[in-house]
């Protein structure tokens, strides 16, 4: 409950000093459709170091920007239905200052659609969702260095185990990632910063223990279609040290 109210204090500390700073966000010129729609082509779906799916992934995305604000809905569909309990609904609220800082919060949630699922259940013990408090600095054209922390802070989080093996707390997962735009490429690490207690049990969200989970290096190009009309293309070469694992991704992105 404490690191709980510790997020939130952050979330609020943060946009009451983008709303009283001289050059946070300009408001959208009157040109500019404050709606966004896309949706990503992913040869598979890998999230900070995880596989969800093992399959093909389709990720359709709506946003809405004003202010310096952004409410949006993003998804992510496997192709495989074999692989149940993998497909992603996610809502989220972000601020961005100056679009150099933003702080978000995030509910994550994710339906097995091989059950009745409930979307509306959000009891701490029952739920589905996991919210999630993020801090971002998103570098600069002099900077391409972007730094971001992220805690569980409620919901569906890997649980402490309490002395009598009963069912504790939320862990508060955290994670933190580093990247560096490159002119022709991107590097990025992240690390799980949670180290469960393997002698009571338990296992964690992101790794079963503290380091490196998400390593690898992105590049991405125009393929020109007609002369209006050109689609990005993203490549990603992902490892997971801390489980062995290797992902050589490819996305398009309309």
């Amino acid at each position: 409950m404490r690191r709980y109210k510790m997020m939130m204090v952050l979330v609020l500390a943060f946009t009451m000093l983008g709303t009283n700073l001289s050059w946070a966000q300009e408001e959208t010129t009157s040109d500019e459709s404050p709606l966004s729609l896309n949706v990503d082509l992913m040869s598979r779906y890998i999230w900070r170091g995880q596989d969800f799916g093992a399959a093909p992934s389709i990720q359709p995305g709506i946003s809405y920007s004003k202010w310096g604000f952004t409410l949006g809905a993003w998804g992510a569909y496997t192709l495989n239905n074999v692989n149940t309990g993998v497909q992603e609904a996610d809502l989220y609220l972000s601020y961005s200052i100056n679009d150099m800082f933003s702080v978000t919060v995030t509910d994550y949630f994710f339906p097995d659609e091989a059950s009745d699922y409930n979307y509306f259940d959000y009891k701490d013990k029952s739920t589905g969702h996991v919210f999630e408090g993020t801090i971002a600095f998103n570098g600069t054209e002099k900077l391409p260095l972007s730094i971001l922390l992220a805690t569980n802070f409620y919901g569906a989080d890997a649980r402490r185990m309490n002395d009598d093996e009963t069912v504790g707390s939320i862990q508060y997962s955290t994670y933190a990632e580093l990247a560096y735009a490159f002119k022709h490429f991107d590097l990025f690490m992240g690390f799980n910063l949670t180290t469960p207690d393997a002698d009571k049990g338990e296992s964690g969200y992101y790794g079963d223990s503290f380091g490196v989970v998400n390593l690898g290096i992105s590049a991405s190009r125009e393929i020109k279609i007609t002369e209006n009309f050109s689609l990005p293309l993203n490549i990603a070469l992902i490892t997971n040290p801390q489980k062995e694992k290797i992902y050589l991704v490819a996305g398009f992105n309309f």
